[in-house]
């Protein structure tokens, strides 16, 4: 049998297609949730910790320097990259994993009443 051939059988399948509408939904989901971390969770937070936007929270390490020029346009002082903890992002980050790994167990745990319902039902 021909790769072309054993690819086409495995596109076809019921599982492949199953796991394609489940990765798209999945990518919809994290779009979702990733909105309501950001947008309806850690604004009441960053308020209470003294009107900050949370994901913008960070240990500077090492300040950044813009380019400065002289008056004939050349640069005395080469541009230097904050070098930064940014452990507000991180926490938002986990955050997004909780509320998803929550929610995917949720789901899962619910198929699983409803698989054993029909198995239950199948076997009366």
């Amino acid at each position: 049998m021909g790769l072309i051939q054993e690819f086409k059988e495995f596109a076809v399948k019921g599982n492949a297609l199953d796991m394609a509408v489940g990765i798209i939904l999945g990518a919809a989901f994290n779009k979702v949730v990733t909105s309501l971390v950001g947008d309806i969770i850690m604004p009441p937070i960053g308020m209470a910790m003294g009107k900050v936007d949370f994901k913008d929270l960070r240990v500077v390490m090492q300040p950044g320097v813009a380019v400065v020029k002289d008056a004939a346009g050349n640069v005395t002082t080469p541009e230097v990259a904050e070098v930064a903890v940014r452990y507000g992002a991180f926490i938002n980050e986990t955050i997004n994993f909780l509320i998803v790994a929550f929610s995917v167990f949720m789901i899962v745990k619910v198929m699983n009443k409803v698989i054993k319902a029909r198995e239950i039902v199948k076997v009366i």
